[in-house]
């Protein structure tokens, strides 16, 4: 019995990164009607990746962020050590680059996106990983 198609794989991903961008946007309405500044979306450099890094008063938060289409997915599972790693280490580089957010609190947010739900931000949902 053959698998499905190619093509079928290749729309899944291209809908999952298009729900995704949907749910970016959303979060990013929201953090600029909250009063933040956004200084990057999708921040990518050799380490690793944040989805929105913002800003307000003295403190800088890097936004990771979960988009499901069904509101019954789990996604509020935790990011995995890796990942959290990957973007502690971006912040850690982005710091590095702009030297004037160095006096700043750091915070690491997580925001999760479903259909039909007010967005669930977890404020500081972990600390910054030092390896």
């Amino acid at each position: 019995m053959p698998g499905k198609p190619k093509q079928y794989y290749k729309e899944k991903r291209q809908a999952a990164y298009l729900l995704g961008i949907l749910g970016e946007w959303v979060v990013l309405l929201l953090l600029l009607l909250k009063g933040y500044h956004i200084r990057a979306r999708r921040y990518r450099c050799p380490v690793g990746e944040v989805d929105m890094i913002a800003f307000r008063g003295r403190t800088i938060i890097f936004v990771e962020v979960k988009t499901r289409h069904r509101s019954e997915d789990a996604a509020e599972l935790p990011l995995s050590a890796t990942q959290r790693r990957r973007i502690s280490r971006a912040a850690a580089m982005y710091i590095a680059k702009h030297p004037e957010f160095a006096t700043f609190n750091v915070r690491f947010d997580l925001v999760v996106v479903r259909p039909w739900c007010w967005p669930r931000f977890y404020r500081n949902a972990w600390m910054e990983e030092t390896q």
